[in-house]
């Protein structure tokens, strides 16, 4: 059991040796470049006071999650590019399970606390700072912690469960899905809670921010110049498509039939929602916001 047990074997990507070198690089930089950018936009929230309203609260809080999620599980992967033993500390990998879980949990939630940011700003935009003020944005993002934090509490029952056959965990990082092949004992019950609470935490906020961007649709229609509409949409599509890569790829990985199942293309998808996204969203949120240029400016400017 896990008393006995003290290191897993971490496939990763050491099914193909030729590629860990150039794979090392890549998310070296990758990952350099997601601390840089979430660190950024956190930094030009506290910075600029004109930034500190309930949107970028939000995305500050977004940022910090990225940063987390990547360092729970990138720094261990770039390790084991390098090391002779692909293998993974048993303890370590139950931690990388619960903080994942955790952290996947809490991004749906505060996708969706952002999308009801929208709809507000954009349906009800003289009432906005009423609505969204510091109090209510403060119990949003608790709320979004809190829930992902009780959404992720059944790996803490796998380390009383006893492992059987190889320790082998085919995959780039420790999640509960791959883990749940592993174990002697029956594991339906901890499936069944999976799949209710997975309901819970991906389809609740998914259809939340469906019907933001509904009532949003309707609201922007009813605008009468192309000019206003295309404001309004502008202040959606950053987050917009957020959540489309970071819903896109879970539809992708768990909703694809199974002919088209593979190992090899689980770990590439995985690569997308655990390095890749992190890493893309700040720059997705300033890039296309010219509030978040002009701060950019003004505080580099002030520290010339």
């Amino acid at each position: 059991n896990s008393s006995i047990i003290s290191e897993l074997i971490l496939v990763g990507f050491s099914n193909y040796p030729q590629t860990e070198i150039p794979l090392f690089f890549l998310f070296s930089l990758v990952y350099l470049a997601n601390l840089f950018g979430n660190t950024a936009v956190i930094t030009l929230v506290i910075l600029d006071s004109s930034l500190q309203t309930p949107m970028y609260i939000f995305l500050c809080h977004l940022a910090f999650l990225n940063i987390f999620f990547s360092t729970f599980v990138v720094p261990k992967m770039l390790f084991n590019f390098l090391a002779s033993r692909k293998v993974i500390s048993y303890n370590f990998c139950i931690a990388q399970t619960y903080i994942t879980l955790f952290l996947e949990s809490t991004e749906c939630f505060l996708l969706a606390v952002m999308a009801l940011d929208r709809y507000v700003a954009i349906c009800y935009p003289l009432r906005y700072l009423l609505i969204m003020n510091w109090s209510v944005c403060v119990a949003l993002a608790l709320g979004a912690w809190t829930i992902g934090f009780f959404a992720s509490v059944v790996p803490l029952y796998l380390t009383i469960l006893p492992i059987c056959g190889q320790y082998v965990v085919d995959y780039i990082f420790c999640e509960l899905p791959i883990l749940l092949h592993m174990f002697c004992d029956d594991t339906s019950l901890v499936e069944t809670v999976m799949t209710i609470g997975g309901a819970g935490t991906v389809l609740f906020p998914f259809l939340l921010i469906i019907l933001s961007y509904l009532h949003i649709l309707v609201a922007v229609m009813k605008i009468d110049s192309v000019k206003g509409r295309k404001k309004a949409f502008s202040t959606c599509s950053s987050h917009l498509i957020v959540v489309i890569m970071y819903y896109g790829t879970g539809l992708i990985r768990y909703l694809r039939p199974k002919s088209l199942y593979s190992a090899e293309g689980d770990k590439l998808i995985s690569v997308f929602y655990a390095v890749i996204n992190p890493m893309v969203n700040p720059f997705i949120y300033s890039l296309r916001n010219k509030e978040v240029k002009e701060s950019m400016k003004k505080v580099m400017g002030r520290y010339k």
